[in-house]
């Protein structure tokens, strides 16, 4: 590979990390999750079927359209309903992509390279039927088991997060366990995962394409998992704001001292207040400037310490971080976003025959819009 292809693959690999980024400082650090749970459903006035799910997700899309930096799709939510529910989540990728919205497909899958390559098909490249910008993934069956589909996906300017300390109370017990043997023996398995996704990240400028999920409402066992968000330069996708129970405060203990690279992930807090776009749109609006201020607090509050070397946290002895100052990891000036997240720009109420849904609501009777 000469030096030009070099550096194409350097771009390429990336792409997805620049282009989340970009979002992020555009609309802020809030994923607007696409849950179609059965008691909504019904809420709504929809039906618990395929078809309702993929209603429900075109007006959930229609009111996080330039309002939040990405969307997150359930997938096991449309799973649930056979073909027909995987049709409906592909023509709710293909309509997001339509509106310019970035997706993240919540798959949680792991396995075998040979089983997990099957999910770069079905999502990471051009031609996939269920094309999205990133999947989740479990690494529970060894990092490596993930290094071809992890490099799948950033060969085709997309990207991956890979759960390292969840949300889920039962989670911790698994995660925080001491490693006896293979790489990083004597750290937890969580810090383990936190280092092999940093190695995809390093010597790319900004925010790269691996992420991390790390819940929102684990604060109490931030020291037990031996994971330090603060040195991690990868997009971090946090569930657990909102109706799992984290507040500001825990955004704001959880996150000190990371750089903008943090993306939390709110889904039945908003849709509760659906089906009415309008309702939805407000209330996407009004937890996103929540969001945005309790992270921004948490960049703050880091800047005012003296944070530990990387090396001692998640990285290891031995490990070398690209160097990156708060310009080039794409952090935004202070004083610019202090202001902005107490007066964010309100985006106008989406409207007009552009911006309309790609499918018609004939359960409702008032049109999307």
């Amino acid at each position: 590979m000469n030096s030009t292809e070099a550096q194409a693959s350097i771009i390429q690999r990336s792409e997805f990390g620049k282009r989340l980024k970009a979002s992020m400082d555009l609309y802020g650090p809030l994923c607007v999750g696409i849950d179609p749970h059965r008691k909504l459903l019904a809420k709504w006035g929809y039906n618990v079927d395929a078809k309702g799910a993929e209603l429900f997700s075109m007006r959930m899309l229609q009111a996080a359209q330039g309002r939040t930096a990405a969307v997150k799709f359930q997938m096991p939510m449309f799973e649930r309903y056979g073909s027909k529910g995987f049709a409906a989540l592909e023509r709710a990728l293909f309509a997001a992509r339509q509106m310019g919205v970035i997706t993240i497909v919540d798959c949680l899958r792991g396995g075998l390279p040979t089983t997990v390559s099957a999910l770069a098909d079905a999502y990471l490249k051009p031609d996939s039927p269920m094309l999205a910008d990133a999947i989740t993934l479990l690494p529970y069956y060894g990092f490596r088991s993930l290094t071809n589909i992890v490099g799948d996906a950033l060969e085709n300017g997309r990207g991956v997060f890979i759960a390292s300390v969840t949300s889920n109370t039962e989670g911790i017990s698994l995660q925080s366990a001491i490693r006896q043997r293979g790489d990083f023996p004597g750290q937890t398995v969580a810090y383990g995962v936190a280092h092999a996704a940093q190695n995809f990240n390093d010597g790319v400028e900004g925010m790269g394409s691996v992420g991390l999920i790390i819940g929102a409402t684990i604060g109490q066992w931030m020291k037990t998992s031996g994971v330090d968000p603060s040195v991690f330069t990868g997009p971090i996708l946090s569930p657990g704001y909102g109706w799992q129970g984290a507040e500001a405060k825990d955004l704001k203990t959880v996150f000190k001292g990371t750089k903008g690279n943090v993306l939390v992930t709110v889904s039945r807090s908003i849709s509760s207040k659906g089906p009415e776009i309008a309702d939805l749109a407000a209330a996407t609006e009004e937890i996103a400037i929540d969001v945005r201020q309790a992270l921004y607090e948490a960049m703050e509050e880091g800047d005012e310490e003296e944070m530990p070397e990387p090396e001692s946290v998640i990285l290891g002895p031995n490990h070398v971080p690209a160097a990156a100052s708060n310009h080039a990891d794409g952090r935004p000036q202070q004083t610019q976003h202090r202001q902005e997240a107490r007066h964010p720009r309100r985006q106008p109420v989406i409207g007009g025959p552009q911006q309309r849904s790609l499918i018609a609501d004939h359960n409702r009777e008032s049109e999307i819009i």
